[in-house]
Order: structure tokens, then sequence, then C-alpha cells
């Protein structure tokens, strides 16, 4: 399974998210493959899931896979509460 972290610029915001996908994951007891990237770049990138800020993450098109929309990046209960369900 491969989950692509998107932010605006694919830098700071979504290293951090990325980082703390990786630590939800390892608490849940699960592995995949985590990356980050930005939007333009994402469009072009096939993952099973694309997770990111409601307002960048959502102009991803429907079709692309699975769009989970994260409110708080900091918030680990939120990622693996919002995540869970596609693993």
């Amino acid at each position: 399974m491969k989950i692509l972290v998107v932010c605006g610029s694919g830098l700071g915001s979504s290293f951090i998210l990325e980082l703390n996908v990786k630590k939800a994951l390892e608490s849940l007891g699960k592995e995949a493959e985590v990356s980050h990237t930005d939007l333009a770049s994402a469009k072009a990138e096939t993952a099973d899931i694309y997770l990111g800020a409601a307002d960048i993450v959502n102009e991803l098109a429907k079709d692309k896979g699975i769009i989970v929309s994260i409110f708080n990046m900091m918030s680990i209960a939120e990622i693996k509460e919002k995540l869970e369900p596609f693993l």
C-alpha cells in the first residue's frame, strides 16, 4: 500500500505530516510506503491513499484513489482515526 502526503509546496508541512503518518501506522501495527509531495506532482503520481489538509488534498480528482483530509497534522490520534478504515 502506498500513502502519498500532499501539501501546497511539498516541503515542510507534508514532511512533518509524513513523519506523523509513519508514527500512526506504527502505533496501529500497519505498514505502508509513505512519501510526500506537492499538489501538482501528486496529480501525476499514483497512490492508494492521498492524505493532506482539506483545502489542498480535496483538489485531487476523486478517481485518483482514497482521499483523506486531515485538520490537525500534529494529531496522531486524528491521523489514526482517519486512516484505519482504509488499511
